[in-house]
């Protein structure tokens, strides 16, 4: 089952405001300005409903033949990175710097539990109780997730995943553990550090299982903990002595951003990057 609603942002807004609201706006005269639907779909691997935000690129029509690459945001709230992401890749689009695209914001319920694999680490369960979900979250990424979208959407199969903090372990996983399921990785400041840097730690293997990767990663961060470097540089080392030749790795340190404020640069830098090759 689904549900459509507008996603929308008044003109004289400086914060989304609920489809509600925007609907009740029209009555004095001003008109929402739409920059994508929201659906939402119940989902049996978390056992919960979840809503995506959803972009559909200037020109898209449903009985087109054109087809798009479908952007896959995690922290996909409209009050968390749906927003900027989007109007980065409009504006990208406008300018031909990269392929018009889907964007899929997949929005929060618990970050923490969704984007965490497990942890032994008593620091971590004391910080954050709920973590150690990633396994479904991701079973719900490949099972339920792209399917729908794919269903419902012009998709042409190529798919990028954009994670940061958190979301940067989970992208992380499943470049690692799940690399099919996305051809670009974007991952900014992954917060690798998660249990005693468990994953970080075993990326040499996971990579030899996965020889022949066709893959753009992109890895960013900005000047953070000295601990976020040392795991980040031991991925980027990983990749690079891997003795892939298929992937192609961006590491790009941006050391005048902090951990706050990195993302839109960070993605900016990804996606002309990743989009000059």
């Amino acid at each position: 089952m689904k549900q459509q609603f507008v996603l929308a942002i008044l003109l004289f807004a400086l914060t989304p405001l609920s489809a509600q609201k925007i609907t009740g706006a029209q009555e004095d005269g001003r008109e929402p300005l739409t920059i994508g639907i929201i659906e939402e779909i119940i989902s049996q691997a978390l056992s919960e409903k979840r809503p995506l935000n959803i972009y559909l690129p200037d020109g898209y029509h449903p009985d087109s033949a054109a087809t798009y690459p479908v952007i896959y945001l995690l922290d996909g709230s409209a009050h968390e990175d749906l927003l900027h992401i989007v109007g980065l890749v409009q504006f990208m689009n406008m300018y031909e710097l990269m392929p018009r695209s889907i964007v899929v914001g997949i929005a929060n319920v618990d970050r923490y539990r969704d984007f965490t694999h497990p942890t032994t680490d008593p620091e971590d369960l004391k910080a954050l109780p709920t973590g150690g979900g990633s396994e479904k979250f991701i079973d719900f990424i490949e099972q339920e997730l792209q399917p729908f979208i794919e269903k419902s959407y012009r998709t042409n199969g190529t798919r990028t995943i954009i994670g940061q903090s958190m979301g940067g372990l989970l992208a992380t996983e499943i470049l690692l553990k799940k690399p099919h399921l996305f051809d670009d990785y974007i991952i900014v400041s992954p917060s690798l550090w998660w249990d005693r840097q468990s994953l970080v730690d075993s990326a040499d293997s996971l990579l030899s299982a996965h020889p022949g990767l066709e893959k753009k990663v992109f890895v960013s961060l900005g000047k953070e903990h000295p601990v976020m470097h040392e795991v980040a540089d031991k991925l980027v080392d990983a990749i690079r002595n891997s003795g892939n030749k298929n992937i192609t790795l961006f590491y790009e340190p941006i050391l005048d951003e902090d951990h706050a404020t990195i993302l839109h640069i960070a993605v900016y830098k990804a996606f002309k990057m990743m989009n000059e090759q």
